[in-house]
């Protein structure tokens, strides 16, 4: 496995810290177990979807929140049942945690069970302040000062 040295970019990179510090993430992240499944969809323009396969689990037995700009979903694995003698078990009920790093101004929308299917949707919603807006041009109406242009 090669990793990458970052440091060179932390001297010239103003603002970036963040960036960089998902980037250094992933790269120690990398042998992290696969359990469960999951499938990330870009749902149009702003939208997303995380679905995690959850078979065993009920919405009992699940937390999703975010906490520092992480979406976490933990997976808790409830007492066995008593008087259960199991001959094969092939459905995975142990406990997990699954972390994925949210961009900014993402935020969770819903969380919903179906089919064996924990579905979060989420959304990107800028700040009025950082959405694009349009300029209304005055052609010759006002002049740089804010005065009315006089016809010479």
């Amino acid at each position: 496995m090669r990793t990458f040295d970052l440091t060179p970019l932390y001297r010239s990179a103003v603002g970036y810290d963040r960036m960089m510090s998902v980037v250094h993430a992933a790269q120690k992240n990398r042998g992290v177990d696969a359990y469960p499944p999951y499938n990330i969809e870009k749902k149009g323009g702003d939208a997303y979807r995380v679905t995690v396969a959850v078979a065993g689990f009920g919405a009992e037995d699940l937390e999703v929140e975010v906490r520092d700009s992480q979406l976490v979903i933990v997976g808790k694995n409830r007492a066995n049942e008593e008087g259960i003698e199991y001959l094969h078990r092939g459905i995975g009920r142990r406990a997990f945690e699954r972390r994925f790093q949210l961009a900014d101004y993402v935020e969770v929308k819903a969380a919903d069970m179906k089919d064996g299917l924990l579905i979060v949707d989420l959304v990107r919603e800028l700040p009025e302040a950082m959405q694009p807006r349009k300029i209304k041009i005055h052609a010759g109406e006002f002049g740089i000062d804010g005065k009315t242009a006089k016809a010479a």
